[in-house]
């Protein structure tokens, strides 16, 4: 029903204002930003903090970021077959207090473990001394009393799940009610495309709060904070305060609550946008069966609606399709930064930031460009599939920048330079450093005056180290051979932190095409929205995104990290071995075979996506012109029996 802005009897003339589908878009697209932050920019930003603050490895890490797509899965199809009649502006209501509810019990286990003890530090020189280490010796893995803390991160996450179900399911089919057809896909876009501000933000907000020590103390009057730490950021000992975030969104999310809550079930005007539309829905007769049945009223339908769809061929071949884009999408959103930092030689840092600039507003851009297009030129849903089969072909040719545009490896002793020709290839000990009892589980590269890398300033030979203006230098070296530079003049030092620099200068053309391939393939995820709800029974639409919802994320975004985790790790050269001989993580890649498997993983799913979106052309049926059904202005409704 069509209303007035408000709660009840209580409707203030100036809310009266933002009673329109774009006082509703902007409230969606701020809760979609604030999720963002949360789910895809803080959890993913500060997930190597609190694996080492609660002593958890990776496989548990892993768990608590799958859990937001296991609620996700779980509710999506209930809540968009129940929503679908319902109030949809305060089911995101719902959705907002869930959101705010999973940020503040994900920032919990902080104000409840203690503070952080840090510990001694490890001396990374080349040790001659009859001395021990006390962290050289293996010692048997012990229960940790911080794994407890596991389950109130997961439950955090959980949370989170149940919040993000109605946003992307009822709430983008609200949009679709509320405007006109041929506006439908730049709302949307529009949409999307302010949900991806999130991740960036969280991404900067969760850095410059990694920044800030973990314990801070804030003086009285609030005027500034500090920390009674002895360790600086450059110190492996450093945790950052990585849930002040958490806190923050918790308070911004809950305060959207307000809005939602007082939107009515219809922005005014909604009978009059519904009566104008004209059906697109395939023809197999699903448009009259659920109209004819009422299908939807109760539980017991649930099967024959979720029947209905997934027969729908044209449904589920962009479903297909829009699963294996998500797939390479979350792949590449998870390892494009690692993809930089080992082919062009930059920091972990410096890398998630050219990432995030490639990825995120290439991202917006192609879906903002596609809503506009769909928008301007009135695409019906068969132009609308063969316009996706432009756009996925053109970042499938684009796609072809891993093969021109890989790097070689930097020489990098004991693994592909055999130290000057004393030692062996994949062994990092040689006789220069057999003396030093260097630790191969400390990884902390260095970069010789000889061009070589090594594996930390121990296997280097290193003796010492001294600090100019606050930069670090390694001297008295015995591993290091000559500079291959005729000026020794140039070299105060023998070997200064960090990787050497990359002689490879593809990085600028590798952006360029990698960023207009992340248009073209974002330009394809509106319009599969849109089509997916125009060839679905009217009074399935939300259904269908909750379908969607389940396949893209069963068989897309959780799936794709994996796969592509797999196939990184088939490309390494050189593991993390502990003093208990267990394998950790990966240290060098072999660049080339890197650079092949991602291109051969996104091309094979590239090549599935047209596939599916050829055949959606290939099946789609539109409604005959002396049948359109146009879609009726109030649906009838029946009480749900609990």
């Amino acid at each position: 029903e069509e209303g007035p802005c408000g709660w009840g009897p209580c409707a203030p003339r100036v809310l009266q204002f933002f009673n329109n589908s774009e006082g509703y878009l902007a409230a969606y697209s701020l809760l979609a930003v604030f999720q963002g932050i949360v789910v895809n920019g803080l959890i993913n930003i500060s997930i190597s903090t609190i694996e080492k603050r609660y002593e958890l490895n990776s496989s548990l890490t892993g768990l608590i970021s799958a859990s937001y797509d296991i609620a996700f899965c779980v509710l999506s199809l209930f809540v968009s077959y129940f929503g679908e009649r319902g109030h949809k502006p305060r089911w995101l209501a719902f959705s907002a207090f869930m959101l705010g509810l999973g940020s503040l019990v994900f920032s919990l286990p902080h104000f409840s473990s203690g503070k952080y003890q840090y510990g001694s530090k490890f001396e990374d020189t080349c040790q001659t001394a009859e001395t021990t280490f006390a962290n050289a010796t293996c010692s048997a893995s012990t229960s940790s009393s911080f794994h407890k803390y596991l389950y109130v991160f997961i439950l955090g996450q959980l949370l989170l799940g149940v919040g993000g179900t109605p946003l992307y399911t009822l709430g983008t089919a609200f949009i679709d009610d509320s405007v006109p057809k041929h506006k439908t896909s730049l709302y949307i876009g529009i949409g999307y495309a302010m949900s991806l501000l999130g991740p960036a933000i969280g991404y900067v907000l969760g850095g410059q709060l990694l920044k800030v020590y973990i314990d801070i103390q804030v003086n009285l009057l609030f005027l500034n904070y500090f920390s009674s730490t002895k360790v600086d950021q450059d110190d492996p000992r450093w945790l950052g305060a990585w849930w002040i975030g958490f806190l923050a969104c918790f308070f911004f999310i809950w305060l959207l609550i307000i809005p939602f809550s007082c939107f009515p079930r219809q922005l005014p005007g909604t009978a009059k946008i519904q009566a104008e539309k004209i059906s697109e829905t395939h023809d197999d007769g699903s448009q009259v069966l659920v109209q004819t049945s009422n299908i939807g009223q109760t539980f017991k339908d649930f099967p024959m609606a979720l029947l209905i769809l997934l027969r729908n061929p044209v449904l589920m071949s962009l479903i297909v399709a829009s699963t294996t884009e998500a797939l390479v999408a979350t792949g590449f959103a998870t390892f494009l930064p690692k993809f930089i930092e080992n082919q062009f030689g930059k920091s972990s840092s410096f890398s998630a930031t050219l990432g995030g600039l490639v990825l995120i507003p290439g991202a917006a851009l192609g879906q903002i460009i596609s809503g506009v297009l769909v928008s301007k030129c009135k695409m019906d849903c068969r132009t609308i599939i063969k316009f996706m089969i432009g756009t996925c072909s053109v970042a499938l040719i684009l796609n072809t920048v891993f093969l021109f545009a890989k790097c070689g490896n930097e020489p990098f002793a004991g693994v592909s330079e055999t130290y000057h020709g004393t030692g062996t290839l994949n062994n990092l000990t040689a006789p220069c450093n057999a003396n030093c009892r260097c630790l191969r589980s400390m990884y902390y590269p260095v970069c010789g005056s000889d061009e070589v890398q090594y594996f930390s300033p121990c296997f280097a030979g290193c003796a010492s180290y001294l600090f100019n203006n606050v930069k670090k230098t390694f001297h008295n070296c015995s591993c290091i051979g000559k500079t291959k530079r005729e000026n020794r003049s140039d070299f105060l030092y023998e070997a200064v932190p960090g990787k050497c620099p990359t002689h490879c200068k593809f990085l600028p053309l590798f952006l360029t095409f990698f960023f207009f391939a992340v248009v073209f393939t974002f330009m394809a995820t509106t319009p599969t929205t849109v089509a997916i709800l125009r060839c679905v029974p009217d009074k399935q639409r939300s259904f269908a995104l909750g379908v969607q919802s389940v396949f893209l994320r069963l068989l897309g975004t959780i799936p794709g990290p994996i796969l592509f985790g797999v196939a990184i790790d088939h490309s390494c050269i050189l593991w993390d071995i502990n003093e208990c001989k267990t394998k950790g993580a990966c240290w060098v890649y072999d660049n080339g075979r890197m650079a092949f498997l991602l291109m051969g993983i996104s091309a094979a799913c590239k090549i599935v996506t047209i596939i599916f979106v050829i055949l959606a052309v290939y099946f789609y049926r539109p409604p005959p012109s002396n049948k359109a059904l146009r879609r009726k202005t109030s649906d009838k409704t029946s009480a749900i029996r609990r």
